[in-house]
């Protein structure tokens, strides 16, 4: 049996442990799932590396993506590692800025893209990058090669006995890839991961998946990602067959195509999926809608383990017949486990969830920790809502004196690319991973994470607030659609306010106010009453100093391409106040000098 120390060892550990599917991984392609067994998933890789050997591509090259998530991403990634090269991934969403210095930083050879979409925003770019010798996209692109063609090549050209020479000279120590963090101030910074770094948090968490080589999963976020990366190699590593969604936006009917086990996900689809459920609940009349929002209230007491009792789980599987078996239905009627990351999420979600029969497991971690720190799971006491679960096997946490959580073990990266200073500013001489979050170590062993620690600031009261505590806290107002806490040296907290357009425009209809276009209500003094109602609500579960005490509401959502996202959707707080300036000031009554 072939131990797994490489990350392409995966390939022969599945074909000899688990028995033939056609569906080891699938994607769709007009309107059609496209399945793929282990041994076709094996030719592709090996044609590639063939190919790329042919290109004269070696040991410590780099080579890039910038594509979707799709089989093909897995056929590529398997043949640059097996020769000894290096994979670059790289978001599809990010600035033409941010493609150029990564491509020149990392030095990339060879780049692979997913069609034209992404070939308009690097064809400008392309020849301020001399080390690019090559650029292939899946799909037909004019000023480009062809993906298909360039597997030709190698299934043409193969050369078996120096793969096999090139994969031997693979250590599990050597650097596997390098994957830039979206950052929210500064240039991208390439974190280097070896092969140990990510299958020992593969091997770490492969218990927690409740099914095994019968189990399938639905992906929808994007394998640059360290996170879902991880995961797809915890599912080839564990038997799971793994279904590639075509986008964000299909992801629900994709997963009533699979009837998934297992989904991954950021808390921003739990709660838009929460939100759509809610709006359509509000629709129903009489008799039952009241039973659909009897079921929400009892869900949102839920309590792991049988905490709330046995009258309470009597009610519970009254109301599961009658409203969450419909939620379930949804969702593809299999599903066992979500597992949630990226991204603090809201304990109310986590027990509506639970209490629907779809447990949410919530965990923790950084690109530079490959990425899982710590997880919720299923053992006894395993699950703790508002924590991020136990630390993971083989990985030690500690708290500073500031709070910061600090972790080490094999998962930690070998540094960031290039950075030495910066490296040894994250790693200190003991081998300490400095994380940048506040937290806490509850007394079950679950992580708590209270805050970020460069985004924590401090009025000019001299009173320390954490925004992001008080962000999540919000968005739980159905009104509220995202937010943005500041008050860095003024006498009080205030923050901007996306509404949630549509379930403004269903109260508005309910309460007969004519909506005519987003800009507009905001400005209404009757909807600006309606959501201080909402900040008074939510102020009441914090302190007096941090209390939001004014707000100004903008008319449109923050988004990657406007740059108020990151690729992986967390707020770039240093944009938004340069962008929002104006606005900010008039919060605060600042004068120009």
């Amino acid at each position: 049996m072939t131990q797994v120390t490489r990350l392409f060892d995966l390939l022969p550990h599945y074909a000899e442990k688990y028995r033939p599917k056609e569906d080891v991984i699938a994607g769709k392609e007009n309107g059609e799932w496209k399945r793929y067994s282990i041994n076709s998933y094996r030719e592709f890789a090996d044609a590639i590396s063939y190919a790329l050997i042919n290109s004269g591509i070696g040991k410590g090259d780099m080579v890039a993506t910038i594509m979707t998530s799709r089989p093909e991403w897995n056929f590529i990634d398997m043949g640059i590692m097996q020769t000894g090269a290096v994979h670059v991934p790289v978001y599809p969403t990010i600035s033409e800025s941010d493609y150029k210095y990564i491509l020149n930083h990392a030095g990339v050879k060879i780049l692979f893209i997913s069609g034209k979409d992404i070939f308009r925003k690097i064809e400008h770019i392309l020849p301020e990058v001399p080390s690019v010798s090559a650029v292939y996209s899946i799909k037909p692109t004019e000023g480009t090669g062809l993906y298909a063609d360039f597997v030709e090549i190698g299934r043409k050209n193969p050369s078996p006995g120096e793969l096999e020479k090139r994969k031997a000279a693979v250590d599990p120590g050597d650097l596997a890839t390098l994957i830039y963090t979206s950052g929210t101030t500064g240039s991208p910074k390439g974190v280097m991961l070896t092969h140990v770094n990510l299958l020992s948090n593969v091997k770490a968490v492969a218990y927690i998946p409740p099914v095994g080589e019968e189990g399938r999963a639905v992906s929808y976020l994007p394998l640059c990602h360290v996170y879902e990366r991880m995961l797809n190699y915890v599912y080839q590593y564990t038997g799971i067959s793994v279904y590639y969604a075509e986008s964000v936006a299909t992801v629900v009917e994709n997963m009533r195509d699979v009837s998934p086990h297992i989904l991954t996900t950021v808390p921003r689809l739990l709660e838009k999926v929460y939100d759509k459920i809610i709006a359509n609940g509000r629709k129903l009349k009489g008799v039952k809608k009241m039973i659909f929002f009897w079921a929400v209230n009892l869900g949102l007491q839920y309590e792991p383990e049988g905490g709330n009792g046995w009258f309470y789980h009597l009610k519970l599987k009254i109301l599961d017949k009658l409203v969450f078996t419909k939620w379930r239905a949804a969702l593809g009627n299999d599903l066992r486990v979500i597992v949630s990351g990226g991204a603090a999420l809201q304990p109310r979600l986590a027990r509506v969830f639970w209490a629907a029969g779809i447990p949410v497991l919530e965990g923790y971690g950084l690109t530079e920790t490959s990425p899982v720190i710590a997880v919720n799971d299923f053992s006894k006491g395993g699950t703790l809502f508002g924590s991020v679960g136990r630390i993971i096997s083989g990985v030690e946490v500690k708290i500073a004196g500031d709070g910061e959580i600090l972790a080490r073990g094999p998962n930690i990266m070998s540094g960031y690319y290039k950075e030495p200073q910066l490296t040894s500013e994250a790693i200190d001489a003991d081998g300490w991973f400095h994380t940048g979050d506040i937290g806490k170590i509850e007394n079950g062993g679950q992580l708590k994470i209270t805050g970020r620690k460069k985004e924590i600031f401090k009025t000019s009261l001299g009173k320390y607030i954490s925004p992001e505590l008080i962000e999540n806290k919000f968005k739980e107002s159905p009104f509220i659609d995202s937010l943005i806490v500041m008050g860095e040296n003024q006498k009080f907290a205030a923050a901007l306010v996306i509404p949630d357009f549509n379930h403004l425009r269903s109260w508005c209809a309910i309460k007969e106010v004519p909506y005519t276009t987003d800009a507009e209500m905001i400005n209404l003094p009757r909807i600006r009453k309606r959501f201080q109602v909402e900040i008074d609500k939510f102020n009441k579960f914090f302190g007096a100093t941090e209390q939001v005490k004014r707000f100004e509401l903008l008319d449109h959502e923050w988004t990657v391409d406007s740059g108020e996202l990151t690729a992986s959707l967390k707020l770039r707080r240093t944009y938004i106040c340069e962008k929002y300036g104006d606005k900010i000031k008039k919060i605060f009554n600042i004068e120009e000098n």
